[in-house]
């Protein structure tokens, strides 16, 4: 079973910035691709972004240039920087792998970005 953990929500104003953390087994987190996931009231849920192991990222147009991906790999954790939040940004945050024995999500984080 593949567990993925995430932690770093919480509530902000507009415009200011949020770290989400995903910590994962060392296999996971070596040989798949990690992604951020959101789903706010009422709306499916959406790519945020993603990275591959080699440490390729990728963002929805709605996060470029706010959002950025790093990962710490002596602590098997990809982190989710999200500077620049905006009222819109609110949503609950998963985390999000895919692997030879299926699709995994973690819990979810709760984001609240307030005007």
């Amino acid at each position: 079973q593949v567990q993925l953990v995430e932690s770093g929500g919480g509530s902000v104003q507009a415009g200011g910035s949020l770290r989400l953390s995903c910590t994962t087994s060392k296999t996971v987190f070596i040989y798949n691709t990690l992604g951020w996931y959101r789903q706010a009231p009422g709306k499916q849920r959406e790519l945020v972004g993603t990275m591959t192991p080699e440490g390729r990222t990728n963002f929805a147009d709605s996060v470029k240039g706010r959002f950025t991906i790093s990962r710490d790999n002596a602590k098997n954790t990809m982190y989710l920087q999200m500077n620049s939040l905006k009222p819109e940004d609110t949503a609950v945050y998963y985390c999000h792998t895919e692997t030879i024995i299926g699709v995994f999500w973690g819990p979810g984080t709760q984001v609240t970005v307030s005007s």
